[in-house]
């Protein structure tokens, strides 16, 4: 256990830090593992539909700085490379 005070707050700011990115990490991958069962599927309308989601939670990652901004536009391109070559 942190015995300094800054040590303390350095604690609590990373455990706050780690529940937020959490809730990025699990939204990115909750959509992007959505996309890629309905690809496998031969659903690409709806693959297509739920696409924004997935762009809009990827830059809002990289935004906020839990994912590099390369980082999430090399996962938009994979997808959309994915969702166009099953087509």
């Amino acid at each position: 256990m942190p015995i300094k005070q800054a040590a303390k707050k350095a604690l609590r700011q990373s455990i706050t830090h780690k529940k937020r990115n959490l809730t990025y990490y699990g939204k990115i991958k909750d959509l992007i593992k959505q996309i890629r069962s309905l690809v496998s599927q031969k659903k690409i309308k709806e693959a297509k539909d739920l696409l924004p989601q997935v762009y809009k939670a990827l830059d809002k990652a990289a935004k906020v700085g839990v994912i590099k901004k390369n980082a999430a536009n090399r996962k938009k391109s994979r997808l959309t490379k994915l969702i166009a070559k099953s087509q």
